[in-house]
């Protein structure tokens, strides 16, 4: 008989808070209560599930044995919850997923149409055993369609959404840092997707599956550009449109010493103050699309004049929408940044790290916690949710689970 199914049921007591829940005191997220099994994957998966963590919820990582892709251990965002290590290929391993999904409150995954399946872990499956599950099924290009099976990354997701398309200057797409597929057309897709699914759920007493697509998502961030190029108000050409840097008003300008400042002035009084900062005198409105060129040239001549810092300066206080275009590494020490506590030191020192947003007023999030190691917590995380020492001992030997 499996080790897994012959032990008692979860522990009794609060499910949340075990292991990796807030210190005594104020509610820590507004997710507290909310039991999350994260099956260990890369980028926008664990994005998500650190981001759940730190709004409150319990999620435990469950890793493959051995883990040693560096996209997996690398990144910051294998912080703020415990992780186990559980071998799905062993069936005892497949079993200890499941007892700990009998009364979860969502799994959220990240592998390939139809590997769930195969593992022994279908969806319908797991909602005939806890109706209440919301399973968050993450992938590239969803869980149907031609190419659902075929690799991808944020740079395809952009690709074929239509996305990469409008972003660079007139030569050529520019590859963007993974922000657009995998993080905002997937981690914040996939998010949406469960609190919907929760509320839905505290209606119906159901839960459901959750189809998050990052080649979806990111072609449903487009949704105001798409609106405008139907309107006639988009031509579908890059840096040829009024927020693509087509506008000499909303684009990038380089400064003396080879820093750049960024300009957003849209709307006519913000674009009177930019050119009054500027110590221009121009010919032809804002919007005469014939005098851009020159005036193009006028504020390509003036930023010149001055570094990056002194422009920054000399528009403090204004609403020109000029801002520093700053490093990843200035960025943190920026006054305004610094006094919203936008970064906090990393749970392992050095550079530091986004605090996790938004901000709420009756239930702050945690700040960011430590990033355990694969296995890590298999013992800790297993006893506090109910298996008994006998069965952890028996998984162990078997080589179901691991820690390190």
């Amino acid at each position: 008989m499996s080790p897994v199914g012959s032990g008692p049921g979860p522990a009794a007591g609060p499910r949340a808070g075990q292991l990796a829940g807030p210190p005594a005191g104020p509610p820590a997220g507004p997710l507290t209560g909310v039991r999350v099994v994260e099956l260990g994957g890369i980028g926008p998966g664990p994005f998500a599930a650190m981001q759940l963590a730190e709004l409150g919820a319990d999620v435990v990582r469950v890793d493959r044995p051995g883990e040693a892709n560096p996209l997996a251990l690398a990144g910051g965002m294998r912080r703020s919850r415990p992780g186990i290590a559980v071998d799905l290929k062993h069936p005892d391993g497949v079993e200890v997923v499941r007892r700990l999904l009998a009364d979860a409150d969502v799994l959220l995954e990240g592998f390939r149409p139809g590997v769930l399946e195969r593992l022994g872990l279908a969806p319908d499956d797991l909602l005939e055993a806890n109706p209440r599950l919301v399973v968050a099924r993450m992938t590239g290009w969803g869980q149907d369609g031609p190419w659902a099976q075929r690799a991808g990354h944020d740079i395809t997701y952009a690709a074929l959404s239509g996305t990469l398309h409008a972003l660079g200057p007139r030569s050529r797409p520019v590859a963007p840092v993974p922000v657009l597929g995998d993080f905002a057309g997937g981690s914040m897709y996939v998010l949406v997707g469960v609190l919907a699914a929760l509320v839905s759920r505290a209606t119906t007493g159901r839960g459901q599956v959750v189809d998050a697509a990052m080649v979806d998502g990111a072609a449903h961030l487009l949704t105001m550009v798409h609106g405008m190029l139907g309107a006639g108000l988009w031509r579908d050409e890059r840096a040829a449109n009024l927020l693509d840097g087509g506008a000499p008003f909303y684009d990038v300008y380089e400064c003396a010493g080879g820093g750049f400042v960024a300009v957003g002035a849209l709307e006519p009084q913000f674009w009177r103050e930019l050119v009054s900062g500027l110590g221009l005198e121009l010919e032809g409105e804002q919007y005469d699309t014939d005098a851009w060129p020159a005036h193009r040239a006028a504020f390509t001549a003036a930023f010149a004049t001055r570094t990056r810092d002194e422009w920054a300066q000399a528009f403090e206080g204004t609403d020109a929408c000029v801002a520093p275009v700053l490093s990843l590494a200035e960025a943190p020490s920026h006054p305004h940044l610094a006094a919203r506590g936008t970064f906090v030191e990393g749970p392992a020192g050095g550079h530091p790290v986004p605090r996790p947003s938004p901000r709420f007023s009756a239930t702050p999030q945690r700040d960011p916690g430590p990033e355990p190691a694969p296995g890590a917590d298999t013992v800790t995380y297993l006893t506090a949710h109910g298996f008994t020492g006998e069965e952890i001992e028996a998984l162990l030997s078997s080589g179901a689970v691991v820690r390190s």
